[in-house]
């Protein structure tokens, strides 16, 4: 258990939150939600023992060991990706450690012997006899397959070194797990198999995401980072949604009280502060007023964009459709292969499944970003046509500021109207004048999502657009691409998204393409779908290609 008691923090005297007090229990996930910036990772540190907070004190119960998701991808590039999840339990490795040197000892002793054979009872004690074998399986269920178990970590990407991290902090059932953005990096079905893991995980998970299935799916509380203070809720992120919009409610309700209570002694004030008889009541009545304009009413850190796309003009019958398509990367390794595929109006269609080079691939093609090897496609004469690439940064490898950026995008060329457009993306004031290549992953996706909504295209193509983005965000985009009456071609990682935005699921498979007209959910749960996707994937090892 980990017990926070009266924490604060200020960063640059501007507080992050104040007198925090919540108990983290064995056999609960706990959900850290919040705005970026809010201080969700921050807090992460401070209940790992990271960095230090101003006041208060965090507690641990004595004996208990926590887990936390290594940042750094870089930190174990000397060792084999076995022995790095088996770091994740540093009492086992050590001791692993131990009992190698001692059987390697050339003066080995009877005294050596029993020590080793002390040593080796509370190996297996600690589990370190079934370690090979979970190591293999946890690895396995996170999509890395054995042909990786014994590759240096130096050789893995960083999609592949992401999934190691997640099984070293998963390993030997530590106390306490702690998570940040754990489903970075994951195919669908890897954070399925996450999903499950935690489910059955029965000590003690503090878990910060921006997967809204993930956390509905995981967790028993959240907490929301907000006001500047920590707020605990029971139940899962959509059960908090609820009681955020409700108290939402009751906050305004309030608030318009306040503001006509504050009217009426304006009016009472105005109207009677000359009149003797009532002097003194109109006296009375400015202090109270006086009183409830210096109270500061809390502001939350939680900001939406506004997302909303128009089409300039309606889309016509006929949309897309692609012939044989063929494309290779540049080491000649096939991504397509003799693909085809008609879109029709009213269709929102996502590129699910392991694939992911191939749907990039082609994105890019249909997009104009790349030749095709061979094969054709043609789009229809009412089709424009918009793309947000999963790597955006040649976009932004320039001296712009945001503004001027967005400018070359933007049919109506004064400085106000771009400004302003800005504004409702939260670029607001001088945050419209940074330069873009100095830019996070969110705010490029930000500013593409700006570009995209100017262009006035009646399809949108993007890919994986929901990876660099925070809660709020998020929410935005799907709300408006439910909305939008066009059609749209898309990927991403986020369960939630898929399935409230797509009406069509196409899967590209190394034997095979599997295509339905119908929801995220109900392709998964297709008894005929999972058949194909057994037979199209037998014998293929999972790759990883984020």
């Amino acid at each position: 258990m980990i017990t926070v008691t009266d924490v604060s923090l200020k960063f640059s005297e501007k507080p992050l939150f104040k007198d925090v007090n919540i108990k983290f229990i064995k056999g609960n996930c706990y959900g850290i939600i919040g705005a970026n910036g809010a201080g969700k990772s921050t807090f992460l540190k401070i209940l790992s023992g990271e960095i230090e907070h101003d006041t208060g004190s965090v507690s641990v119960t004595p004996g208990e060991r926590i887990a936390v998701l290594s940042q750094d991808h870089f930190a174990y590039d000397g060792y084999t990706v076995k022995e790095t999840v088996k770091m994740g339990y540093p009492k086992l490795y050590q001791l692993e450690k131990d009992i190698d040197a001692i059987y390697a000892k050339e003066d080995f002793t009877d005294e050596d012997g029993m020590k080793a054979a002390d040593m080796q009872a509370e190996f297996g004690e600690l589990g370190g006899y079934e370690a090979e074998n979970q190591i293999e399986q946890m690895l396995s269920g996170l999509g890395l397959e054995e042909e990786y178990h014994g590759r240096m970590m130096s050789d893995l990407d960083e999609s592949q070194k992401i999934r190691v991290l997640l099984a070293q902090a998963l390993f030997g059932s530590p106390d306490c797990l702690i998570l940040d953005e754990p489903t970075n990096g994951l195919d669908l079905e890897s954070i399925s198999w996450l999903e499950e893991f935690l489910l059955e995980f029965e000590n003690c998970v503090i878990v910060v995401s921006h997967d809204r299935h993930f956390l509905n799916a995981v967790c028993t509380f959240t907490c929301d980072i907000d006001y500047g203070k920590i707020t605990q809720f029971a139940g899962n992120y959509d059960f908090w949604y609820q009681m955020s919009q409700i108290l939402q409610k009751q906050a305004k309700d309030q608030q318009k009280k306040r503001e006509d209570k504050m009217a009426d002694l304006r009016q009472f004030i105005q109207r009677f502060a000359s009149n003797v008889s009532k002097a003194g009541q109109a006296s009375s009545r400015k202090k109270v007023l006086e009183k409830m304009e210096l109270e500061e009413l809390p502001v939350t850190s939680r900001k939406f964009p506004y997302v909303h796309f128009q089409p300039q003009r309606e889309i016509g019958n006929f949309v897309l459709t692609a012939e044989k398509l063929c494309s290779r990367d540049d080491d000649g390794n096939s991504l397509l292969a003799d693909f085809s595929i008609t879109v029709h109006p009213g269709e929102k269609v996502a590129f699910v499944g392991m694939e992911h080079n191939a749907v990039t691939s082609f994105f890019d093609i249909v997009s104009g970003e790349k030749k095709v090897d061979s094969g054709t496609f043609v789009w229809g004469q009412t089709v424009t046509h918009s793309y947000i690439a999963r790597d955006n940064s040649s976009y932004f490898e320039n001296e712009l500021n945001i503004t001027d950026w967005l400018k070359q995008y933007s049919p109506e060329q004064d400085d106000a109207y771009v400004r302003g457009f800005l504004g409702r993306m939260l670029f607001s004031g001088d945050e419209s004048l940074k330069k873009v290549k100095v830019l996070s992953g969110g705010e490029k996706v930000r500013c593409m999502l700006s570009k995209m909504m100017l262009s006035g295209a009646n399809v949108l193509v993007l890919d994986d657009p929901t990876n660099h983005l925070d809660l709020e965000s998020i929410e935005s985009l799907n709300g408006a691409l439910v909305k939008f009456p066009g059609v749209v071609l898309f990927s991403s990682h986020d369960h939630e998204f898929v399935s409230t935005v797509a009406n069509r699921i196409i899967e590209i498979t190394p034997k095979g393409v599997i295509d339905r007209m119908m929801s995220f959910d109900d392709y998964l749960k297709d008894e005929q779908v999972k058949q194909l996707r057994k037979e199209y994937y037998e014998g293929i090892s999972k790759k990883i290609r984020i």
